[in-house]
């Protein structure tokens, strides 16, 4: 069985609030589970000991039994120092758009009609 530790969703509507969760990963994202391993609260502030809590000898258990974190997940391991930080990179994130470059081409030719009269 392919099991994800992952993020279940609660709380109520502009409200969240989400349960660290092991569940096979074909499951619904607040489907069943089979492990909770702790708890996140984003509408706390970031340096708070209570914006993230994890069971850490059950992560670890589950990660050794092959589970694997999701990416927020996986960040939340990085702060607690349990998994190695992983170098991150989409390249296309900081391309512009097709209308962002159509626009600045479109600005290029009329400052060069401009400087050519």
């Amino acid at each position: 069985m392919a099991t994800k530790i992952r993020l279940a969703r609660g709380g109520s509507k502009k409200r969240p609030h989400y349960a660290i969760v092991v569940a096979d990963s074909r499951m619904p994202r607040d489907g069943r589970f089979l492990e909770k391993l702790g708890t996140y609260n984003p509408l706390l502030a970031k340096d708070s000991e209570e914006r993230v809590k994890m069971n850490m000898e059950r992560v670890q258990h589950w990660l050794d039994q092959g589970a694997q974190p999701t990416d927020r997940i996986q960040r939340f391991l990085e702060a607690a120092g349990v998994r190695q930080k992983v170098e991150r990179s989409n390249p296309n994130k900081a391309k512009p758009g097709k209308k962002a470059v159509a626009r600045a081409k479109e600005r290029a030719e009329k400052a060069d009609a401009a400087a050519a009269e």
